[in-house]
């Protein structure tokens, strides 16, 4: 329940500071594209209606969402980390990366971060949870935000390399996906460091 989760952010600030940050990621998984974070603080005694993890929303629900947490939030960081940097740092250490983007992004300072499943090496207070996006409203915030900001960036690679589908699988491994990474080859936004990608003949 959305009600839970906004409780669980009040009771955190009462106890370890007002300004409190919560970061998810999207895009840990894919053949393709960059991997994105978001960070997100609320004001005190914020509510949105509905707000729960994006993987759990439809597409039109976290567009939805997305603009209220704009509206809402009293700052909002994005870090994005792009395909080559992900080949050159392996997907963890660009998923931290992406994270402390995220961070540095916002326009506030946290007090405190709830970060989903990463501990980061950052000079704040931090908690780390396994699925903190089904603890924390600012995790749950910043994963419709992360994945929201990657959808619209794989729909604009999508304009670029419309064979791969990149509109419809977002750049994870469907079974259409690794159909036309049979037949064409990898993309330039493809993952070189993952499998299959590094077993393919590459074009470019």
């Amino acid at each position: 329940m959305s009600e839970d989760l906004f409780a669980f952010d009040e009771e955190l600030r009462k106890k370890e500071g007002r300004v409190l940050a919560g970061l998810d990621e999207a895009g840990r998984g894919p053949l393709a594209g960059p991997v994105v974070a978001a960070a997100v603080v609320f004001p005190e005694g914020a509510y949105i209606s509905g707000l729960k993890d994006s993987k759990k929303l439809t597409s039109r629900k976290r567009e939805a969402l997305y603009s209220e947490i704009l509206d809402m939030a009293l700052s909002v960081g994005i870090g994005v980390v792009s395909t080559e940097e992900i080949d050159r740092l392996n997907i963890y250490q660009a998923t931290k990366e992406a994270m402390l983007r995220a961070i540095s992004d916002l326009s506030v300072v946290p007090d405190v971060i709830v970060v989903d499943a990463m501990r980061l090496p950052v000079q704040l207070k931090q908690f780390v949870f396994t699925k903190a996006e089904d603890r924390s409203a600012s995790v749950a915030a910043s994963s419709v935000i992360a994945k929201v900001t990657r959808d619209r960036i794989m729909m604009e690679y999508h304009r670029q390399y419309p064979e791969y589908g990149f509109d419809r699988h977002k750049g994870y491994a469907t079974k259409e996906h690794l159909n036309v990474l049979r037949q064409l080859g990898p993309s330039p936004i493809h993952r070189r460091s993952f499998s299959p990608v590094s077993e393919l003949k590459l074009p470019f």
